[in-house]
């Protein structure tokens, strides 16, 4: 016969969890902001001034990816 042995970790509390929830919902809404606002400021850019920084069009969205979320 098998028998299962589960050992759960201590109770977290709901306030704990519930505040854990709200720091983590704020990390991700900031960090999508910053990717949102650096992506538009980029877009704005005419294809010139894009081609004076070395940039294509094609490349804007993993700039701004990595600005917000780093590598």
């Amino acid at each position: 016969m098998t028998t299962f042995n589960i050992t759960l970790p201590s109770s977290i509390p709901f306030s704990d969890r519930l505040a854990s929830l709200r720091a983590t919902l704020s990390d991700k809404m900031a960090k999508r902001k910053v990717f949102q606002t650096t992506l538009n400021e980029l877009q704005s850019l005419s294809n010139r001034d894009l081609a004076d920084l070395g940039l294509s069009r094609s490349a804007l969205r993993g700039i701004a990816f990595e600005a917000a979320y780093g590598k």
